[in-house]
């Protein structure tokens, strides 16, 4: 009866930190798994799965892309990883005294601060599940002798190959499990991947052979808490093993079980304390969080949080004011927030697959689709383990269909139709494609967006200077008189260069086409400020001048 009660009590833990990550990423960080999801694009294809296989660590890179798919709906991106915690706290387990039930949470609240970090994949994730499982099937099978030295001989190349250096942690636990005689497995696997590194993977440095491969975005970016949690795992299964036996440490721990308990669970709420405190930077992922409202376009959220949580840089200001200039806000509430300079509105091209985000989407909605188009390129590009996106894929066809570049469309959407999320939106937007050239101008000419940037885009292609992109804005606005967004952002970046002549000479031609009922209150504040040369206590825009005069 108490062992059935015990088995309760230990899945009723199990269930409820399922429970606790389930919440943990459902609500508290939806964002983060559709910023993982939107930097992959995996293809149910059996070239992709084939492709991924070539690679030592590639099943593991791919059953990590196959979960993280799912992240396109955050609740079941939760729901899957809420799963794969439970599985790896249950592989921990069992590799533990019972009296130690409780530290198998902590490995967990160690992998829950490694995921905060952005480049972290969850390849990484499932490697350490799939290798902590197989150890504790190995245990239970009781290989042994020279069966058990064959098997470690032939196992090991085979885990190395599907999940990569992660093997380093079978070996580790093998040679625990066997005692030091098991010592030899340790240099014939560092034997096997020097011969590895030298053949079939001689393109690959060593570090990422013998520590990483597919386990993070970056090439040859080794967190310290990528080595710390299999190394903690090594030692509880080692101090577990040393102390087994009835006159070992459960008998110490029946007679001080509640003590050590408490300090067990003490140690791991410490921990998780620390993962969520110390492994989520606030300002990074609020940057994230407005990403995801630009992509579902959640305008309204991201004015409201504002006010409230400000990340002073290029980034935050992009996405605050993209999302005033959708609610037509811009010319009224743009210096009630703030703003980093000239490069509040568009920044200039980074290399690297996030700052540019808000600025793509800004130049697709103005109309500035080929502009759009490139930013979305270099983002892809800028991935650096080398996947596609999934988010910029259907962008990049949303702009060859404004364009007419139906023939280079059809080659992206070919390979969206190969992914699970995606593959609705790009049969639609091939049967418009693929219909005769009358139906298919109709079509797009009659859908709500496509159709817009038709009629505000330009129609001639040439190229201009980001530093020159107030007068692209103004020339935008001149072209269709439609695009009330263009305008914004031709008075916009006029304020934010402090061009005054030029704010005072094109302020009534704001006022005559902007359609507005009375001069936005931000307009007046500039105005009024800009004739007082400065002094106007409490002006919002002059506490912008002053802030970028350095006074």
């Amino acid at each position: 009866m108490r062992k059935l009660l015990d088995r309760y009590w230990r899945w009723g833990l199990t269930m409820l930190m399922g429970i606790g990550v389930l919440l943990f990423w459902g609500l508290g960080y939806p964002h983060a798994l559709s910023y993982h999801e939107q930097y992959q694009l995996f293809l149910w294809t059996t070239d992709y799965f084939l492709e991924r296989m070539s690679v030592a660590g590639g099943f593991a890179d791919w059953a990590g892309e196959f979960i993280t798919q799912f992240y396109y709906l955050p609740w079941l991106g939760a729901i899957l990883l809420a799963v794969l915690y439970m599985l790896l706290q249950r592989a921990i387990a069992s590799l533990l005294s019972p009296s130690l039930y409780l530290l198998s949470f902590l490995p967990l609240a160690l992998l829950l601060w490694h995921m905060g970090d952005l480049s972290v994949l969850l390849s990484y994730s499932v490697a350490l599940v799939l290798v902590v499982g197989l150890v504790g099937l190995v245990g239970r099978v009781g290989l042994a002798g020279k069966a058990g030295m064959l098997g470690d001989v032939l196992v090991i190349p085979i885990v190395y190959w599907l999940l990569g250096p992660m093997v380093w942690l079978y070996v580790l636990l093998r040679v625990v499990q066997g005692g030091w005689k098991q010592g030899w497995l340790l240099l014939w696997t560092g034997l096997l991947l020097l011969l590895l590194w030298t053949t079939l993977l001689d393109q690959w440095p060593l570090e990422m052979v013998m520590g990483s491969m597919t386990y993070t975005r970056i090439p040859l970016h080794i967190p310290v808490l990528q080595w710390l949690i299999p190394v903690v795992v090594v030692i509880l299964a080692g101090v577990s093993r040393l102390t087994d036996g009835a006159n070992g440490l459960d008998r110490l721990m029946g007679r001080y079980g509640v003590i050590a308990g408490c300090i067990q669970a003490v140690a791991v709420i410490v921990i998780g304390w620390f993962a969520i405190d110390k492994g989520y930077d606030p300002e990074t992922y609020e940057l994230v969080w407005q990403d995801y409202q630009i992509r579902h376009e959640q305008w309204d959220k991201i004015i409201k949080r504002a006010n409230k949580h400000v990340v002073r840089t290029s980034f935050w200001s992009n996405s605050v004011n993209l999302a005033l200039s959708q609610k037509r806000l811009l010319a009224d509430r743009m210096f009630d927030f703030y703003q980093s300079g000239d490069d509040a509105l568009i920044m200039p091209r980074k290399r690297d697959l996030t700052s540019n985000l808000p600025s793509a989407e800004a130049y697709y909605r103005l109309g500035l689709v080929n502009s759009a188009q490139r930013y979305m390129f270099d983002i892809q590009e800028s991935i650096l383990n080398g996947k596609k996106s999934g988010r910029c894929t259907k962008r990049i066809v949303e702009c060859m269909l404004v364009n007419g570049h139906y023939k280079p469309a059809l080659k992206h959407i070919n390979l969206l139709k190969k992914s699970l999320f995606y593959r609705g939106w790009a049969e639609k937007a091939e049967q418009v494609i693929t219909s005769d050239a009358k139906t298919r101008e109709t079509r797009i000419n009659a859908h709500p967006q496509l159709g817009r940037l038709r009629q505000i885009r330009f129609k001639d292609d040439f190229l201009y200077s980001h530093a020159e992109k107030d007068k692209i804005f103004g020339l935008l606005f001149m072209n269709n008189h439609d695009n009330k967004m263009a305008l914004d952002y031709f008075i916009g970046e006029l304020l934010l260069r402090g061009n005054v002549q030029a704010v005072i000479q094109y302020m009534p031609w704001a006022e005559q086409y902007g359609g507005y009922r009375q001069m936005p209150i931000g307009y007046q504040d500039a105005v009024q400020c800009i004739r007082q040369q400065g002094n106007l206590p409490g002006s919002m825009y002059g506490n912008y001048v002053k802030r970028m005069m350095g006074r």
